[in-house]
């Protein structure tokens, strides 16, 4: 079956990654920085319209969370690499002159017990103003960075950013708010997940969930089982144990109005191994919808690797190898517990959600054009 992707009326303008036709003016620049317990990314950029431009971007593999399964502490070595990567960013920041920022850290800082001496020392030795956002804000910034994605056919949605030490779920009724509206709905809930004094037409966040396992603390949990797939099967039992009370459709034949939005490094590197990419092209990934077989033949294809193949394939990468299965095994629960065979694959997240939220508070986003 040929791959899908969204459309009509209804959706959201993606993000314009191009760089900006001449020099933006800096007190229109936002930046928007997420330091996650495997990777540090930032984006830079110009709200243009309903939309924005990305003037300039970062993303590298830091591991800030290696080791803290075991030791309940970040160590010497990782907030080392992560202080090195904070200074590209800053320097970065400091170099477009950037007046508006929202730098945040996730699940690895939030379980530290030296978080805060390490946010301190990361003010004080790149003078960026990092900040640990609990888990409900870290979803809710997540979910409105998919809004584009969102069917206007969608009644029930669930929105799944699967990070390095946490995954967040997020489960929404659209069943009540117009067709057309229903994108739009999902991008008002910048505002919070429990606001009901807005005159429009509310999304309905029935529940939401984060679970601390991720691709990195997953992976760590079933480290001493040699084989391959015995490791997958059991890390992906693991994960579906804890979406016990949050899956009440478990059961359910597939239905209509079911959507499952994905984002993360596991669900881009499904999306591209699936299209057999070479190199990566967000152009090709972000919004593809693919069907549940889909992605079980990818996975397939990775068990049939084993860990030397899975090295070695460029659509892998080297950053997400060693990580690959642990996603997979995560993303294989989600797709038993949710009565849909289709998962849309969104290549944003974290960073451009900080950057919704910023310019839709500063009012200087212009309403999407239906």
């Amino acid at each position: 079956m040929a791959p899908e992707r969204p459309g009509g009326a209804g959706a959201f303008p993606k993000p314009v990654e191009s760089l900006a036709p001449e020099t933006p003016d800096p007190a229109e620049l936002y930046a928007a920085l997420d330091l996650g317990t495997n990777s540090c990314r930032m984006l830079i950029a110009q709200p243009k319209g309903s939309q924005f431009h990305v003037v300039d971007s970062f993303s590298k593999s830091v591991q800030l969370g290696l080791g803290l399964e075991r030791t309940g502490r970040l160590s010497r070595s990782s907030m080392g690499r992560t202080i090195a990567a904070l200074r590209v960013c800053q320097q970065k920041i400091k170099r477009h002159k950037v007046k508006h920022m929202r730098l945040v850290a996730t699940e690895a800082c939030r379980r530290a017990a030296n978080a805060r001496d390490f946010l301190r020392r990361v003010r004080r030795e790149t003078g960026l103003p990092l900040e640990i956002i609990q888990t409900e804000e870290e979803a809710r910034l997540a979910v409105i960075s998919c809004a584009p994605l969102v069917s206007t056919r969608t009644e029930q949605l669930l929105v799944v950013d699967i990070g390095g030490g946490s995954t967040e779920l997020v489960w929404i009724d659209l069943s009540s708010v117009p067709h057309r509206e229903r994108p739009r709905a999902i991008m008002r809930l910048h505002a919070g997940f429990h606001t009901q004094d807005s005159p429009f037409p509310a999304a309905k966040v029935v529940d939401w969930i984060s679970v601390p396992l991720g691709v990195a603390t997953l992976r760590d949990q079933f480290s001493d089982v040699a084989d391959d797939a015995a490791r997958y099967a059991l890390m992906s039992w693991y994960f579906e144990e804890n979406l016990a009370e949050f899956a009440p459709y478990k059961d359910e034949q597939t239905r209509e109005g079911f959507q499952i939005v994905g984002t993360s490094g596991t669900v881009t590197t499904v999306a591209a191994s699936h299209l057999g990419l070479r190199r990566y092209d967000r152009t090709k990934v972000d919004g593809l919808r693919m069907t549940s077989d889909q992605i079980e033949t990818v996975i397939q294809n990775y068990l049939a690797m084993g860990p030397d193949g899975r090295r070695r394939d460029p659509r892998i990468g080297q950053d997400r190898q060693a990580l690959i299965m642990s996603g997979a095994a995560i993303l294989q629960a989600l797709l038993r517990c949710w009565p849909t065979d289709r998962l849309s694959v969104a290549d944003r997240g974290l960073r451009e959600g900080l950057l919704y939220a910023q310019m839709s508070a500063h009012g200087v986003l212009e309403d999407a054009p239906y």
